[in-house]
């Protein structure tokens, strides 16, 4: 894989790290609460939920770390088209920026892995 694709999975590794932390670990704090843009009510009637959806991340985060290690495409293509999958259903039932903060990394990624290699 080139330094091009291979960094491009890494940003969208670390951007999946990044929402583990913030919904496993600072849901109910001020910089999970700003990001999400919760009340501190929402925020603790939530929390469960939300570190379910931290440790999701995080499984993304490991498949494509794994991909970027042993650089096999077919994992690559597979954590990343999740990582689409799940942008566009959180874009369709939460908030259209979510296309844009995790769908539009992952689909760069994408054509970085299949047009560059």
């Amino acid at each position: 894989m080139s330094i091009l694709t291979l960094t491009l999975i890494a940003l969208v590794a670390l951007l999946h790290a990044y929402f583990l932390a913030l919904e496993m670990f600072l849901w109910t704090r001020p910089p999970g609460m700003k990001v999400f843009r919760l009340t501190r009510e929402k925020a603790e009637a939530t929390r469960t939920l939300a570190a379910n959806q931290g440790l999701y991340n995080g499984f993304l985060a490991a498949g494509l770390v794994w991909s970027i290690i042993d650089e096999r495409r077919d994992v690559a293509t597979f954590f990343l088209a999740c990582v689409v999958v799940a942008g566009v259903y959180g874009a369709a039932t939460v908030n259209k920026r979510i296309f844009l903060v995790q769908s539009v990394p992952a689909l760069l990624a994408l054509a970085a892995l299949w047009l560059v290699g």
